[in-house]
């Protein structure tokens, strides 16, 4: 199967590539020129989504059977700081992209990746959250990727675009940027063990619970979903538990080899936190048969070991 990667160079395009070439499948990718591609061996047409006339000549160029829509701006704190920025860029490049397609005749199968966001400020009696719990987004970012979910289906419904559209829980792992959660307390406590900052590491709210998946396992399920899916409809993907913030940085902080002190950063508090999230993956599981396989807390120790190695490449670097 000749599979397009847009996103390719970002942290689950990565993934994704590697999977998809352990797969058997041939892959093609896409990214900003200021991004690196996802392998060495993924070939990278660094092109602007948001620009149709190069959309639509790599998709005459590539003839994909699958198409992985993975590009987007992906930090909800930074819509915030730039809503239509991230609204424009999140809807413009998928659009692009459909029409590039239907331009060209093809029809291959879409996999539109939106969010667990999506739902927002779910209800206490909501969680665990199926794919019928109504969307309330709350942030810049959500409401974009509710806006590529509802047009993934439009373009089903309108075009026969066999779009098949996910909600991904939170998911992280090796080589995840350092704007987001778990690898930021990885990366600070890889200074701290470096000596590159004071042993006093700053959190926000660790009271909130959060449905964690290995991006190594969610790739997985995003082959599953575009190749099993049912076109049109939508899927849950998630692990089915909640852990807690606090505890997943207490297995951080046990990896660390030098003591740290944990302080509330009042600058990292957000007041539309939502107290738990945990997804109903049950419907996709039962479609596809995908369950995560790598427990949170390998995800933890390789993601730490990440940023360790990370910060001691760039510690050399600096000396």
């Amino acid at each position: 199967m000749r599979a397009l990667v847009t996103g390719v160079g970002g942290f689950v395009g990565r993934h994704l590539s590697q999977h998809l070439q352990d797969a058997g499948d041939e892959v093609c990718g896409v990214g900003r020129s200021d991004n690196a591609p996802g392998l060495a061996s993924t070939p990278a047409a660094h092109i602007d989504l948001n620009d149709r006339a190069a959309v639509e000549r790599l998709v005459r160029e590539t003839r994909p059977d699958a198409v992985y829509h993975l590009a987007a701006q992906s930090s909800p704190s930074e819509s915030i700081e730039n809503p239509w920025g991230t609204i424009c860029n999140n809807l413009l490049s998928q659009l692009n992209l459909f029409e590039a397609l239907l331009s060209a005749g093809l029809r291959p199968r879409v996999l539109v990746v939106g969010s667990s966001d999506e739902y927002g400020q779910v209800r206490a009696e909501d969680v665990p959250t199926d794919e019928n719990v109504p969307l309330r987004p709350i942030t810049p970012y959500a409401v974009s990727k509710v806006g590529q979910d509802m047009m993934g289906f439009q373009y089903f419904a309108q075009h026969g675009v066999a779009a098949v559209r996910v909600r991904p829980f939170n998911h992280t792992g090796p080589g995840h940027d350092a704007r987001f959660v778990i690898p930021s307390f990885a990366r600070q406590l890889a200074e701290i063990e470096a000596g590159l900052r004071d042993p006093v590491l700053g959190v926000g709210n660790l009271d909130v619970a959060r449905d964690f998946t290995d991006a190594r396992d969610m790739v997985r399920a995003y082959r599953l979903a575009l190749v099993e899916g049912v076109p049109g409809d939508v899927y849950n993907i998630g692990s089915g538990r909640a852990v807690r913030i606090s505890e997943m940085l207490e297995a951080l902080i046990d990896l660390c080899a030098t003591p740290v002190e944990v302080r509330v950063d009042p600058a990292l508090l957000r007041a539309s936190d939502i107290p738990r999230q945990q997804a109903d993956a049950r419907k996709f599981t039962a479609l596809t048969g995908w369950q995560p396989r790598i427990p949170w807390h390998t995800t933890l120790r390789d993601t730490f070991e990440y940023w360790r190695a990370k910060v001691r490449e760039e510690k050399l670097c600096v000396s």
